[in-house]
């Protein structure tokens, strides 16, 4: 029996496991399995996804065209399970790519029609980049289906990029709080961001709820993960100085909690005040991951802090630490475990 205080078209249902589950089913529109839990605001942020979601055709396409593989993918665990937002962004890319190569064969592209296809888009590398990554993802689905043998994708070469966000050096972070001193929403804003290297679109959501005593309790929305980050004094500082709203600690001066891009905007406007123009809130990220790797943490310990997945994921991130602060600290470590003689001891002159 539906639960009636449901919204329209979401029913419940038992996962494998035995778990209640919910999911929008409408004719027309594809399917979606949330995953939040019903009444919570991040589950009507998926149901309103869900509802503004592009419609599929009703009409049959010519069988192993580009137009019925999407339609197929579209209907796919894989997709269907994915979050509205990453739906949303390949969405975006896989019909501008339908719009033109929908009534093509699947089975007939080569990887030389790949590659061509690749090359003209060489001044735009990181669109290049990702349409490789959606056509990689669609091929694998046309295998899977048995409309072919092997991915032409996979013996292309992706784009070189450039290294992305700017991470944060330590005379910047100096400029930032000389122009931000404690007391103000901007240094709380950056003393978050540096101190629990999230992403803005999670550091938003971050309040009073998350805190335990001296520590956050942080999920990383991009990853699904989570981690508890200890607060360092210079974010209790700010947090006692300058407290924040009592929903998110990050508030506009009107009391509303910050869009995702109206945080960035904002944002990037004290970085302009600060004189880093270059300077965005991304890059703080990075700059808590140049910072644990100069203070000695492992690649397992730096990824409990940041959430990345893998360990390449976090060197990239943490690349800009500086090879003199590494060495000096690795090379303590080593003169500290095999010296001969004790760091304090005094050396004798030598007698003529």
């Amino acid at each position: 029996m539906a639960r009636r205080w449901l919204p329209d078209n979401v029913t419940a249902y038992k996962d494998r496991h035995g778990k209640t589950r919910y999911r929008f089913r409408k004719t027309g529109v594809p399917a979606h399995h949330f995953r939040n839990a019903p009444g919570t605001p991040e589950f009507m942020a998926e149901y309103l996804a869900a509802q503004q979601a592009v419609k599929l055709p009703v009409e049959r396409w010519a069988p192993y065209t580009y137009d019925a593989l999407i339609v197929s993918f579209y209907q796919s665990p894989r997709w269907i399970d994915s979050k509205p937002a990453t739906q949303k962004t390949y969405r975006n890319i896989i019909e501008r790519f339908r719009s033109k190569n929908g009534d093509k064969d699947v089975r007939r592209v080569t990887t030389a029609n790949i590659e061509r296809k690749l090359s003209s888009m060489r001044e735009t590398p990181a669109a290049a980049n990702n349409l490789r990554k959606v056509l990689a993802r669609l091929h694998r689905h046309a295998i899977k289906l048995g409309w072919r043998q092997d991915n032409p994708v996979d013996a292309t070469d992706s784009f070189r990029t450039g290294k992305g966000f700017h991470a944060w050096t330590e005379s910047e972070i100096d400029a930032f709080d000389s122009r931000w001193p404690f007391g103000t929403r901007e240094r709380l804003a950056k003393e978050l961001l540096l101190a629990t290297a999230q992403r803005r679109s999670d550091a938003i959501k971050i309040g009073p709820g998350n805190r335990q005593g001296d520590a956050l309790i942080l999920h990383h929305n991009k990853n699904d993960s989570g981690t508890v980050v200890p607060m360092g004094p210079d974010l209790i500082e700010a947090l006692r100085t300058f407290p924040g709203g009592e929903s998110f600690y990050l508030e506009t001066q009107f009391g509303k909690p910050f869009s995702s891009t109206g945080f960035y905007n904002w944002f990037k406007r004290a970085c302009v005040k600060a004189g880093i123009p270059h300077c965005s809130p991304h890059g703080l990220r990075k700059a808590t991951s140049r910072r644990l790797a100069e203070a000695g943490a492992t690649t397992l310990e730096g990824r409990a802090v940041t959430g990345h997945k893998t360990d390449k994921e976090f060197a990239k991130y943490a690349e800009s630490a500086s090879k003199r602060a590494l060495a000096g600290k690795a090379m303590a470590n080593v003169h500290e475990k095999f010296a001969k003689i004790p760091a304090n001891k005094e050396v004798n002159p030598r007698e003529d």
